[in-house]
């Protein structure tokens, strides 16, 4: 069943219909519980200092939505720039996976780019997984168009934890699709973690297709994550109307504002919620206050040189083949294979 997290097959368009409209009323009927690690984040990122909450959290069913608009924006060159090169890339990149792979996108959110990469490799099966149910189910229902004889086997679930692919693609070479620099979101050794991570879930054999933003002028940099339009302001600040919602929040939304910093000696642009003034609030029950200024860390988006990504993937157990660019140089897609030397982060 979708609602445990569990894997399904597609046998056909009316089996996944009916599976969404289950999923759709087991939550409008309110049997979905209060996940207890988004709690459990909540309440130790508003009580530990520096503040921090994982930008995982971010992605429901409006942060996923806020996203998307975010990816169109014309700061935002991360998209344009990784799906040309997808684009352009496309043979080189079947050449050298082959077909026939089974292709497991870890959090496949829209799954945008995913068509392009599913045409060149002809694969046996497609394993989307994502935490956003809503958004995880309505991509499959567009890919089911467009690929109407693939083998589709959705996981709901965060990607970032234990994961156990489905038995039908068990004894399928799997390639792995990390596209949008999400590796840009967490710190390094723990971005080596999760490349382990990977190399494990998808193993012996295994191949990995990664997007990597590359460092650049911060001119570029700060345009793409404090948008004119204001709405990656607003993906920002919905953290807070979650809260609210899911966990019996009184946060005061307006009294929070966006900011964003690029930290030089970390290399990465960083996400906060300021408060504009002295707040007190409750979350789950438990009462929390801020001073005017302080922040709630909600996201990193780490940059790295050419080099630096090559020794990251090989901290985490994967051995670059190929790495391709845009024309300006300002996005890298990498295709590794498993099995390098795990150096220590």
């Amino acid at each position: 069943m979708c609602v445990d997290g569990s894997m399904v097959r597609l046998h056909s368009y009316r089996q996944f219909g009916f599976l969404m409209l289950l999923c759709q009323s087991k939550r409008h009927f309110g049997f979905a519980e209060i996940d207890r690690s988004f709690r459990n984040d909540v309440l130790n990122g508003f009580s530990i200092r520096p503040r921090a909450i994982p930008a995982r959290w971010q992605y429901d069913r409006r942060g996923s939505g806020l996203f998307d608009a975010i990816t169109t924006l014309p700061e935002y060159y991360l998209t344009r720039s990784e799906r040309s090169i997808l684009s352009k890339a496309a043979s080189e990149i079947a050449a050298l996976t082959g077909f026939g792979r089974a292709v497991v996108e870890f959090g496949s959110g829209s799954s945008a780019k995913t068509p392009t990469l599913l045409s060149a490799v002809n694969p046996s099966a497609y394993v989307p997984i994502d935490i956003c149910t809503d958004f995880l189910w309505r991509s499959i229902e567009q890919l089911s168009k467009t690929f109407p004889d693939l083998s589709i086997y959705p996981v709901e679930g965060d990607f970032t934890g234990e994961l156990r692919l489905p038995a039908a693609i068990q004894s399928m070479p799997q390639l792995g699709f990390f596209p949008g620099s999400t590796i840009g979101n967490f710190v390094v050794p723990a971005a080596v973690d999760l490349l382990r991570s990977m190399a494990a879930t998808l193993g012996q054999g295994s191949m990995l297709l990664i997007g990597i933003d590359r460092l650049k002028s911060v001119d570029v940099l700060l345009p793409a994550y404090d948008d004119a339009q204001g709405i990656t302001a607003a993906f920002n600040l919905n953290l807070l109307h979650r809260i609210n919602s899911e966990l019996r929040g009184s946060v005061p939304v307006d009294a929070f504002r966006h900011l964003v910093r690029w930290n030089d000696a970390e290399e990465r642009i960083e996400m906060h919620l300021e408060a504009a003034c002295d707040v007190r609030f409750a979350v789950e029950g438990r009462p929390f206050s801020m001073a005017k200024g302080e922040t709630i860390h909600t996201k990193n988006s780490l940059k790295y040189g050419p080099r630096d990504a090559s020794v990251l993937l090989r901290a985490g157990g994967w051995a670059p083949i190929a790495d391709w660019t845009d024309d300006k140089g300002l996005f890298s897609v990498i295709l590794a294979k498993e099995g390098a030397a795990q150096l220590a982060p």
